[in-house]
């Protein structure tokens, strides 16, 4: 039987954050990630282990935690997981709780001790977030007061993600009106252990370590901090678990986007070095391919596809697609028209050739025909517009549909966020599919990504032609996508501003941009609000995405 939790004399504190990628509902795949990583830790000497955050049941859970059926199996599992571990580490696992009491929410987000084959104390989120992808005050009921625990004489605070987000000193404006971590200080906690679930934003990790930073040193305590990896729908979380001195230095740090159990002697460790992994164009390239493998892998894909067009957009999204598939499981589909360039075809062979991709070509000039015919005495009188245009990407967009349907393979749409900002795409066409992998990168960002790649594979991944060709959907003659919209850079300025700075537009031309420019485009991004309710589920890599934290109204002035 493992002793390491019996009272004694202080000594070493060796904690193990066990980084692990769980799925959301997989109690028994979650359980055996959480057995591994623990029973790991224990051959490595260590005092406690600690899962991230709804760890047992993968997080986000969402509305699965309104059955109480899916809480009940969780605590079955959790059941399980205890008599397993009964040799190992004590543990803390992060599980939904029911709530007793007779008012309130029906849930706790909890930590459960596990140690000699039971479940021996629970512990309780207290801060619940509701701003941008998180809704927990939907479910959780948010504890009160001090969760202080003894392990070898040395006493642990207990905390659970939002619970350390609240530091008075490093917030110029707290969103809570109390702090957990004062209380936990308060109540005589030695350590602080934070169990968390942090969805990945690209920069997020460098703020994350100065203010977890500032709270340990802040209190003048140790601080644990683990964070899950992996992908769960739009969200990516990118690991990097850390530990903190009592001086606000890192002392421990787990792998990015990968499974790690990381172990920190308390008493002995020594600060790292600073993190050389955070270049925005590396993190987005990373979490892109970790939230495309494991969307496809947690929803039973093990191929995808998509339509090469001989742009930037399908030729990046074709790049992370090889990444995270490997090669034999990426087709390439070209459907030219009677628009399309022969540069075009000849860039997306080079593309596909420079990835090892398979390719297949399917014209649809004959489709265009017939559709015209068929419609010809319907628009009888009318002149020809978008509509024409859009028919080419329908069509596109349902032979697309019709190889992912026959070959069970995942249609990856390859629209960037400045195109659904604006809405300058195609319902049930270019927009068809199961996952948009670019879907939160601006157009300025696919190309500083693709440049990245190039410089760093040492080769032209993506050929040159198509990073210095002018964006053109290639639905008309002579197209370019300037035709419709600002240039790029000025585009893509305006709705950082306007999308996740919030900023009104006689701001933004107070900044020095066009009144006119600026109030087409915030005008588009209203009108094109009901595509983006009706578009493929986009990974998140930015501070606001247009997914589960975009709650905008789609009737309104």
């Amino acid at each position: 039987m493992y002793n390491g939790w019996a009272a004694g004399e202080p000594r070493h504190v060796k904690i193990a954050l066990l980084q692990i990628n769980p799925t959301v509902g997989d109690f028994a795949g979650n359980a055996r990630l959480i057995a591994d990583a623990a029973r790991a830790a224990a051959a490595a000497g260590a005092d406690l282990a600690v899962t991230p955050e709804l760890a047992l049941v993968g997080y986000l859970p969402r509305d699965l935690l309104l059955d109480p059926a899916f809480v009940a199996a969780s605590w079955q599992a959790l059941a399980e997981l205890a008599r397993g571990l009964q040799d190992g580490p004590p543990t803390l696992v992060g599980l939904p709780e029911p709530n007793d009491a007779d008012e309130g929410r029906p849930l706790f987000n909890t930590a459960a001790l596990v140690r000699g084959g039971a479940i021996a104390e629970r512990f309780r989120k207290s801060l619940l977030p509701t701003y941008d992808v998180f809704d927990e005050d939907r479910y959780f009921e948010p504890f009160r007061g001090a969760q202080v625990v003894d392990l070898n004489g040395t006493a642990l605070g207990i905390s659970i993600c939002e619970d350390v987000w609240n530091d008075r000193d490093f917030w110029k404006r707290r969103r809570y009106h109390h702090d957990p971590i004062e209380q936990l200080v308060a109540a005589g906690a030695q350590v602080i252990v934070n169990m968390s679930a942090s969805p990945f934003v690209a920069g997020k990790h460098r703020f994350r370590e100065e203010m977890l930073g500032s709270l340990a040193r802040r209190h003048g305590v140790p601080l644990a901090y683990v964070n899950q990896f992996g992908g769960n729908d739009d969200l990516v979380f990118d690991g990097r678990s850390c530990v903190f001195d009592a001086g606000g230095r890192t002392v421990a740090r787990g792998a990015s986007f990968a499974a790690d159990v990381v172990l920190c002697d308390l008493a002995t460790a020594r600060p790292v070095a600073a993190a050389d992994d955070l270049g925005t164009e590396s993190e987005i390239w990373r979490a892109l391919v970790l939230g495309t493998r494991d969307y496809a892998r947690k929803c039973g894909f093990h191929r995808c596809l998509l339509g090469l067009s001989g742009g930037i957009d399908s030729a990046l999204t074709a790049a992370i697609a090889a990444e995270a598939f490997g090669a034999a499981g990426v087709l390439g589909v070209l459907m030219p028209s009677p628009f399309s360039s022969q540069g075009s075809v000849d860039d997306s062979q080079q593309l596909a050739a420079n990835l090892g991709i398979e390719t297949m070509t399917l014209p649809i000039a004959r489709a265009m025909a017939v559709m015209e015919a068929t419609l010809e005495p319907a628009f009888a009188g009318r002149e020809r517009d978008v509509t024409e245009e859009n028919i080419q990407a329908r069509i596109r967009g349902n032979l697309l549909m019709a190889l992912s349907n026959k070959r069970h393979a995942l249609l990856l749409t390859t629209g960037n966020k400045s195109e659904l900002a604006v809405g300058y795409c195609t319902l049930y066409g270019d927009m068809s599919g199961g996952l948009g992998v670019i879907a939160d990168v601006p157009k300025t960002m696919v190309y500083r990504v693709a440049q990245w790649l190039n410089a760093t594979r040492g080769a032209a991944v993506i050929p040159d032609a198509i990073l210095t060709k002018a964006p053109s959907a290639e639905l008309r003659p002579n197209q370019t996508d300037q035709d419709s919209l600002p240039p790029y850079d000025v585009l893509d300025d305006i709705l950082q501003r306007h999308i996740e700075r919030h900023e009104p537009a006689d701001r933004i031309v107070a900044d020095g941009f066009e009144a006119e420019t600026v109030q087409r485009v915030l005008r588009l991004v209203r009108l094109a609000e009901f595509k983006r309710k009706q578009a493929a589920p986009g990974l998140k890599v930015t501070d606001r995405a247009f997914g589960t934290g975009w709650r905008m109204p789609i009737a309104a002035k």
